[in-house]
């Protein structure tokens, strides 16, 4: 391959997903296979499976919701880390795997765009992830067939797009991060091309789904309350899909205007007969109805600058990033409590893609003087006698890093260790996330706190945390890449990896046939065109053989068998490429012959008195060799005018 290899930046977002390049220097969004939606050239983040076993992503998977309820997916994000199943068509799907349909959408929508092969990919995430949640995009990664060289923290990745032409300035930016499912708030140093996180914080339960969730609510109410409490429909999911897409809508025009007219017709039916339903609902309304969500928002915001040891005067810009952020209400709340206007010209739904192309970009050696120092966002630490919490890294410590600290045993004569690695702020260890266990065996007899037993805890670039502990007495080391229940192992994502493969190979297949079809029906429409067309010039023999032709290729356009059909279609190919060929091969005789015709004719006006007073009297049909001479005829009328 001429040049380095491309590294693809991606924005795996709960709503809607995004995928960015650097060309030139310059970070360009990698265009949606479907073309641009209402969500701009990223696409909604939507999976589906058909009953027939295949499967839609993005936009053609969102616009068959209302018909398909339960074979559609949306929002796993937020259950990412988790050993949360999705059911569809009698299979169980994770969120990783949810995930990794996304990714395989975004790793041919970029090698279409780019005409290369993509394998390697920067994913960005809510900064507020877990390692669990982390180390599943990492997974969704592997099953799509991508090599994740970094995670990044989706609002360093908006600042560093916010940052590429500003690196000479050094400020302070609140980056406030709402997106479809989860809330980032990260305050950012920068200056001389380095990008320092101070701090962050966030609620990863915290999003646009909720106030859809919300407004779809108050609409199957305001349903029952106009069907005089005769229907609900939340038990209706068809129903419940209509109302959601409709009040999405509704949520994104209120950002822009006034009012907004919901009407579905036939969304239930009565004793009566069909039901239809009618509302303005208007941006106060809608404010109103999403007031105490965006109130949630205040608490992450104040830890942020509390963290960074800052106050709202010491930052001098404030970045918006996320769909829900274009909302005004959303706008001015964050204002009001940062106490600046927000930074406009920063594209809320791109500039993570975007800056996750910058990070790759750095990291492939085609971006310079850029040196970014993330943090952790929660603290690590491990599970103490009486269920404590023992912190070993705070958070918002600068990432990568790496922190030991010396424990010992509990009770006396104890051979072996449990070192229980959990990531949280609650000071009792059950109030934490629990990343995993390990045992650290061979500890000689001895009586308790005694044994000195050192913990090390790694995090890496990717915030992907490693830990290992060691006998100090014996020098016995257990290391532990976390390996916590609802994490994938190695069996498993090769195992998914071929699931996804098997389903790319399906999905060629299927598109592949599809396309065969289509060509199939439009050879039929041109060949019976022309036949029409052309009428007696095609001979007898050769009609009857289109025709049956044709016969053949319906049939098998009637059933399934693929093979079936390509022959037919090939031989329909083959045998009006012949017709074709008898039918110029006839015209250019008859040139020919017309060509010696027109000869003969120029000898018999070839000049006074000679040969061609044959046909002088304008009333001869035959020439001097007694050959029709159409042509003749028409040059002694000239001649006669």
């Amino acid at each position: 391959m001429a040049g380095k290899e491309k590294i693809i930046g991606i924005d795996l977002g709960t709503s809607n997903s995004a995928a960015s390049v650097l060309e030139a220097g310059r970070p360009v969004i990698i265009p949606s296979g479907e073309g641009i939606t209402q969500y701009g050239k990223a696409f909604p983040s939507y999976v589906a499976f058909l009953p027939d076993g295949s499967r839609l992503v993005g936009e053609p998977a969102r616009r068959q919701a209302v018909s398909n309820p339960e074979g559609t997916f949306t929002a796993f994000k937020r259950k990412m880390g988790t050993n949360f199943k999705y059911e569809a068509m009698g299979k169980q799907f994770s969120p990783q795997e949810l995930s990794a349909i996304l990714l395989q959408k975004i790793k041919a929508d970029a090698e279409a765009f780019l005409g290369e092969p993509v394998n390697k990919a920067v994913i960005t995430v809510p900064a507020y992830f877990d390692d669990n949640q982390r180390q599943a995009t990492k997974d969704a990664g592997e099953i799509a067939g991508l090599e994740v060289v970094r995670i990044i923290n989706e609002p360093t990745a908006a600042c560093l797009s916010y940052g590429l032409d500003r690196a000479g300035k050094e400020e302070k930016i609140l980056v406030f991060d709402l997106g479809g499912g989860t809330l980032d708030v990260t305050i950012m140093e920068f200056g001389g091309g380095v990008f320092e996180v101070k701090s962050t914080s966030g609620d990863t339960q915290l999003g646009g789904t909720d106030m859809d969730n919300t407004i779809v609510e108050f609409l199957a109410n305001e349903f029952k309350k106009q069907s005089n409490g005769m229907i609900d429909i939340f038990t209706d999911h068809t129903a419940m899909q209509r109302l959601r897409e409709a009040g999405e809508r509704a949520k994104i025009e209120l950002s822009t205007t006034i009012s907004s007219e919901i009407n579905l017709p036939f969304l239930s039916a009565g004793p009566s007969g069909p039901i239809h339903f009618q509302y303005k609902l208007t941006r106060a309304k809608l404010e109103e109805l999403v007031r105490p969500i965006i109130e949630r928002c205040r608490h992450p915001v104040e830890q942020a600058l509390k963290d960074a040891k800052l106050t709202p005067h010491g930052i001098s810009k404030v970045i918006l990033v996320g769909g829900p952020t274009r909302m005004p209400m959303v706008q001015k709340f964050v204002e009001q409590v940062v106490g600046k206007h927000a930074e406009h010209g920063v594209d809320p739904m791109e500039c993570v893609a975007t800056g996750a192309a910058i990070q790759a970009g750095v990291l492939a050696g085609e971006v310079k003087d850029i040196l970014l120092l993330d943090v952790t966002p929660l603290s690590l630490g491990i599970e103490t006698m009486g269920r404590i919490f023992t912190k070993l890294i705070d958070r918002n410590t600068t990432i990568p890093t790496k922190k030991s600290q010396i424990f010992s045993t509990a009770a006396d004569m104890q051979t072996s260790v449990e070192i229980h690695v959990l990531q949280g702020e609650r000071s009792m260890a059950d109030g934490n996330v629990s990343l995993g266990k390990f045992q650290l065996i061979g500890v000689p007899p001895s009586p308790r706190g005694v044994p000195q037993i050192e913990v090390t805890f790694d995090i890496d670039a990717n915030g992907i945390l490693h830990v290992s502990a060691k006998d100090l007495g014996t020098g016995k080391e257990q290391k532990m890449r976390i390996t916590a229940p609802n994490k994938m192992d190695k069996s498993d994502i090769e195992s998914k990896i071929k699931d996804a493969e098997k389903y790319a190979e399906e999905d060629k297949k299927r598109r592949e046939e599809a396309e065969l079809r289509n060509d199939s029906e439009s050879l039929i429409y041109a060949t019976e065109k022309t036949m029409s067309d052309l009428g007696d010039k095609v001979h007898k023999e050769q009609k009857e053989k289109v025709h049956a032709a044709i016969k053949e290729l319906k049939e098998a356009l009637a059933g399934k068998d693929s093979p079936q059909l390509k022959a037919k279609y090939e031989h329909l190919k083959k045998v009006v490429q012949e017709v074709g060929s008898k039918i110029y091969e006839g015209v250019n005789k008859e040139q020919e012959h017309q060509h010696e015709h027109d000869e003969m004719g120029g000898k018999g006006t070839g000049g006074a008195g000679g040969p061609g007073s044959a046909g002088a009297n304008g009333n001869s049909k035959k020439s001097g060799n007694g050959g029709d001479t159409v042509d003749a005829n028409f040059k002694v009328e000239d001649d006669e005018n």
